[in-house]
């Protein structure tokens, strides 16, 4: 039971994370009482790996083509 518990905590956690950095540092605004929040985020999302658009616009284009 109490297993149970802290997982749920911990989803319940995360995506109370993933909701302030979308309601906030993604838009370029401040998050209220609490800016170093915002500014660990946007240094964590920073070293992530992005993909990037033209990349995939490229990929879409060759599974487009016929094969010979």
């Amino acid at each position: 039971m109490l297993v149970v518990l802290l997982a749920m905590l911990g989803i319940v956690l995360l995506a109370s994370l993933v909701v302030v950095y979308v309601a906030y540092p993604h838009r370029g605004h401040e998050v209220p009482r609490a800016p170093w929040i915002g500014d660990a985020m946007r240094r964590g999302v920073a070293r992530l790996p992005t993909l990037d658009n033209q990349t995939s616009r490229a990929t879409e284009r060759d599974l487009e083509r016929p094969h010979r």
